[in-house]
């Protein structure tokens, strides 16, 4: 009984292995094929990267920054694979726009963009570009984006977060302050050469040139050097140029002033208390100086001993001088600290 059970046990064996070839060989031939497509996918992705990384650094080679439109800006910025980051200025650089901050802002970010492309840091892991409103619209209607220059960052994974997007308001678009911005967004550190500039070495020159020579010519009356009155003008011109904000100027490189590219209003006073412009500064010292104006024709009526009716008419020239300016300085103060309590005129 158990020899005629064996070859019956062993035909059963043999169709279950028949049976487990013939059912696993579709699977193992679509597990096959996927593996296939899988590999075929990542070599097809890392062409098209090299593909992409190489048309950049061709671009980058002939310029530093390179002009994109819609599709360029869809293909290189936005779309995967991407292993480097992008830093893309949003302009309108067009005479008809009448957008000299984008200008301004421009003449920066060559300098920015020529100082990395030229350093011996230079790879391909950081690109710059630069979408024109009139040449890529879709790009700004597809972003939300409604004001320029805005410059922003693309990471080379992930989406850009809000930090992504440099704050020019607030901190202006120097060069150097760009560099800084983009070193702590990538790590990539840029050290910025500016073309040499001898226009302030040259107007030194000229001072003391003309300083010099003045002396030079009244050197048997030096008399003037002892006026009260010379340096106190001086001095009244430091203090304005100080109080007004031109050092902040100098140090941040605002904008002169900023036009909205919907209404084309120019907006010359920055609605904040952290930033301004450069028209700000300049208004801010014809206010100061016609304040300082009043008092001193104040001071004038008051110890003067002239005419009764003359000082009177000073005394209400000062008056009004030191009243309406103050007023207007007070009504630019309050629209920079938005909810401070305290008006005189509450010119607007």
């Amino acid at each position: 009984m158990s020899a005629r059970a064996a070859p019956s046990r062993r035909r059963q064996a043999g169709r279950r292995l028949r049976y487990l070839s013939t059912g696993s060989f579709p699977f193992l031939l679509l597990l096959l094929l996927l593996c296939i497509q899988l590999g075929g996918g990542q070599k097809k992705k890392e062409n098209l990267l090299a593909e992409k990384v190489e048309q950049l650094m061709e671009w980058s080679s002939r310029r530093s920054i390179f002009r994109m439109n819609g599709d360029k800006f869809r293909k290189f910025v936005k779309a995967p694979p991407r292993n480097y980051s992008m830093i893309v200025m949003f302009t309108a650089l067009q005479p008809q726009r009448q957008c000299s901050v984008c200008r301004q802002a421009n003449e920066e970010y060559q300098i920015l963009a020529n100082s990395w492309r030229y350093s011996s840091a230079f790879c391909n892991k950081l690109f710059f570009g630069m979408v024109d409103y009139d040449e890529g619209t879709d790009v700004f209607q597809q972003l939300n984006m409604n004001s320029a220059p805005t410059f922003m960052h693309f990471p080379s994974k992930g989406r850009p977060k809000r930090a992504d997007t440099f704050d020019l308001q607030r901190i202006g678009f120097a060069a150097e302050q760009l560099a800084k911005w983009i070193a702590d967004r990538t790590d990539v550190h840029i050290r910025v050469f500016r073309p040499p500039n001898y226009s302030g070495t040259i107007a030194l020159a000229l001072l003391v040139s003309l300083v010099g020579g003045l002396l030079y010519l009244r050197r048997n009356n030096l008399e003037f050097i002892y006026n009260k009155t010379g340096w106190a003008m001086v001095s009244l011109c430091i203090v304005f140029a100080m109080t007004s904000g031109q050092m902040w100027n100098h140090i941040r490189g605002p904008p002169y002033a900023h036009k909205n590219p919907h209404n084309g209003q120019v907006s010359y006073i920055h609605g904040s208390s952290q930033a301004q412009f450069v028209a700000e500064s300049h208004i801010i010292l014809v206010l100061n100086a016609a304040i300082t104006m009043g008092m001193v024709l104040l001071n004038e009526a008051a110890t003067s001993k002239g005419d009764v009716g003359k000082r009177r008419i000073i005394c209400l020239v000062g008056l009004g001088l030191v009243v309406f300016f103050f007023s207007f300085l007070l009504s630019i103060f309050r629209s920079k600290y938005h909810g401070y309590p305290y008006s005189d005129l509450d010119i607007e």
